[in-house]
């Protein structure tokens, strides 16, 4: 019997021993960047109605990541707008403007960020119809690492500041 004989037989029998146990592979050990994972959660979603004809709508809530690796909103879609895009305001000559973040939110490891009315915000471009008091809106959120990231949007009154502000008697104070 030459080596190669050899070699190929015992290769056959060892294959033949693992399926007779039926042995799988165990999982890969994760790679430090599959280790250190991001882990969103998304609370206090809304938006504000939006009258007839107008073709954007602002939406805000807070989004906390617990875990140990830095993340990035980069977009989203929804089923009622054709775009999702994230936007923030600034002061540039006493003016104070809404721009597109292109590069997307950061949302640090164990940090949370708060999306509200003047600052960092989601912008639902091209509405198909007006946002109505009462209803919710669902939007998937997109992160870098965490990826989709479904929530529903609570539609407030115009002018609301959002859920939290509600008095007892469910208007804005």
């Amino acid at each position: 019997m030459t080596i190669r004989n050899i070699l190929a037989a015992s290769a056959l029998a060892g294959a033949i021993l693992l399926t007779a146990c039926n042995f799988e592979p165990g999982p890969e050990a994760p790679s430090e960047a599959e280790a250190a994972m991001s882990e969103i959660a998304i609370t206090g979603a809304w938006s504000r109605e939006t009258a007839e004809g107008q073709n954007a709508g602002g939406a805000f809530m807070t989004i906390a990541n617990s875990g140990s690796a830095d993340d990035r909103l980069t977009g989203g879609s929804t089923s009622v707008a054709g775009d999702v895009q994230i936007h923030t305001v600034d002061m540039t000559d006493g003016v104070m403007r809404m721009r597109e973040l292109e590069d997307g939110l950061d949302v640090p490891a164990g940090g949370s960020v708060t999306l509200r009315p003047g600052s960092f915000h989601i912008m639902l471009m091209q509405l198909d119809q007006p946002l109505q008091q009462g209803e919710t809106v669902p939007v998937t959120l997109t992160f870098e690492k965490a990826g989709p990231v479904e929530i529903e949007l609570a539609i407030q009154p115009v002018g609301s500041q959002g859920p939290t502000a509600q008095g007892a008697g469910g208007k804005d104070d």
